[in-house]
């Protein structure tokens, strides 16, 4: 089996390949794939030298999965042609979450819904990974009505760039060639992506969009507010739901104790919750601070932290791969790319 990995030299496309090895994804041959700039260079993957090659060489080359993570952009010019060459591609850009024919997974969620026909796979937003991945049981249970959601997003969720303005900032009091609109050290910005009409931004609405989608139900309503803040390792979120039914507390820390990929920190008496320190380098979705909403009817508040880069956006897409190989779905594509190619 051939993986191609478009954008292996970004942040996530180098978590990518860092998850890859260390799950031990039954790859043959790695194909680290880049733009015009890094082609030549090599990656090392498991103590072996790989080149990194071009998008055209990439396709030659006839990979069975390629994990893009180069920008939208890159991915509506470039995924319909991996895919028109027999390849799956699982797209980590927001370029095709809400396109009806695409399917937008979380494998403990929904990765049901996948099948060898699906040759373009999205990948969810990162803030939205790690809320569907508690909302879910949760929804399963009560039935969600309400979602009021507030992120604390961390500088490694705007790539390179963003790390960097913070770093300069901290060692020198400002950035040289500033990413955000406004300082980040000690400070918070509520803005993250572009403003829309509603006066909502990009990534409030895809918060908003995607989770109606892979929960399967546009019947849940949800709100949401998404902050940048300055830290490294992952990120936070406030997350209030109200639900059609009455739960007890300890039922709700017994589901979430029960659901794949979660993990509960919540002993306050201890000052033990989840922290983004406590997530980085971790898969898992971290949920604590969990409490009854006593202004409201069957309310809840939780506090939810993953490694962005990890759950929220490079293992995600591993474990996509991993789902269509475990359910021989990849081995269906494969057959069906050698009859055709």
């Amino acid at each position: 089996m051939k993986v191609a990995v478009v954008g292996a030299t970004g942040l996530v496309g180098s978590t990518m390949l860092q998850i890859l090895a260390e799950r031990d994804f039954p790859l043959t041959q790695l194909i680290p794939i880049a733009s015009q700039r890094s082609v030549g260079k090599t990656i090392k993957y498991k103590g072996t030298d790989y080149p990194v090659v071009d998008m055209e060489q990439g396709i030659a080359m006839q990979p069975d999965i390629a994990l893009f993570s180069a920008g939208g952009q890159t991915s509506l010019e470039w995924a319909e042609k991996f895919a028109a060459a027999g390849c799956v591609v699982i797209d980590n850009s927001s370029a095709w979450r809400m396109d009806p024919t695409k399917k937008l997974v979380v494998p403990e969620v929904n990765g049901h819904v996948l099948t060898a026909e699906d040759r373009i796979i999205a990948n969810p937003n990162c803030s939205t990974i790690q809320m569907v991945m508690v909302l879910n049981p949760l929804h399963r249970a009560y039935g969600i009505k309400r979602v009021v959601v507030s992120t604390y997003q961390s500088v490694t969720g705007s790539g390179q760039k963003g790390v960097d303005h913070l770093l300069e900032e901290r060692k020198s009091g400002s950035s040289e060639k500033p990413f955000y609109p406004h300082p980040i050290d000690l400070n918070v910005i509520p803005h993250i992506d572009s403003f829309l009409e509603n006066g909502y931004t990009k990534e409030e609405t895809k918060m908003i969009l995607e989770t109606q989608k892979i929960m399967g139900d546009d019947q849940i309503r949800v709100t949401a507010t998404t902050v940048r803040v300055p830290v490294m390792g992952g990120h936070s979120e406030s997350v209030n739901i109200e639900f059609e039914q009455p739960f007890e507390l300890e039922s709700i820390k017994s589901l979430l104790t029960a659901a794949p990929g979660i993990e509960l920190l919540d002993d306050p008496a201890r000052n033990h919750y989840p922290t983004p320190l406590k997530a980085f380098g971790t898969n898992e979705v971290w949920v604590g601070r969990i409490r009854r909403d006593e202004s409201v009817a069957n309310g809840l508040n939780c506090w939810i932290v993953a490694d962005n880069l990890r759950k929220g956006a490079a293992t995600n897409a591993v474990q996509i791969a991993e789902y269509l190989v475990e359910n021989k779905i990849i081995q269906k594509n494969i057959m069906i790319k050698d009859k055709n190619y």
